[in-house]
């Protein structure tokens, strides 16, 4: 079942579930908005000719930083990874699901193209999938409320919550936008 702002507000007091840092203000009825870091990779497609799901992508995308007083353009058609400014950490009954601000779909701004579900366990700041879908480029502004995320309790507690070791998480406890680890799934199967 999908937890209540009462309920959420419990289980952040509690500890169980941690947004850090959180302002009780952004708790909504059903989710709590998030809000945009300033760091983004950005995609450099001129260095490479293609996106080789086998191999690492060290140099297909770059660090940019959304200033302080001014905005990051993002152009119709882009596509760059961002990532929320709350650090966001889950106990093993509860699993957790990104969505976009209505606001912001609205005008064409996507925040995610399939990262959308938070496993029980996990602990990090999420990383957001940007895309403008308009005609028009969108302004994007350090700390602007970017998204929601909702809470729902499981029937059990998990086996294998997201960091253990024998799931090979790739991507607990980020701090920033993080580019894919897809060559990760090629790399385990020459291994063997």
């Amino acid at each position: 079942m999908v937890l209540s702002d009462r309920s959420i507000r419990e289980e952040l007091a509690a500890g169980r579930i941690v947004i850090d840092p959180h302002d009780l203000r952004d708790v909504q009825p059903a989710s709590v908005d998030l809000h945009l870091d300033r760091k983004l990779l950005v995609f450099r497609n001129s260095r490479l000719p293609y996106i080789d799901l086998r191999q690492p992508l060290p140099d297909l995308m770059e660090t940019q930083e959304i200033p302080e007083d001014a905005a990051f353009i993002l152009h119709p058609g882009e596509f760059v990874l961002a990532s929320t400014l709350e650090r966001i950490a889950l106990p093993h009954d509860i699993v957790a699901r990104l969505e976009g601000k209505s606001s912001l779909g609205r005008i064409g701004l996507l925040i995610h193209s399939t990262a959308g579900y938070v496993d029980p366990g996990w602990n990090g700041h999420l990383t957001l999938e940007l895309s403008n879908v308009a005609r028009l480029p969108i302004t994007l502004y350090y700390g602007m409320r970017i998204g929601q995320i909702s809470f729902l309790r499981l029937t059990t507690v998990v086996d294998r919550p997201y960091g253990s070791k024998e799931l090979g998480s790739r991507y607990q406890g980020q701090t920033d936008p993080t580019a894919s680890r897809a060559h990760i799934d090629f790399d385990q199967r020459r291994a063997r």
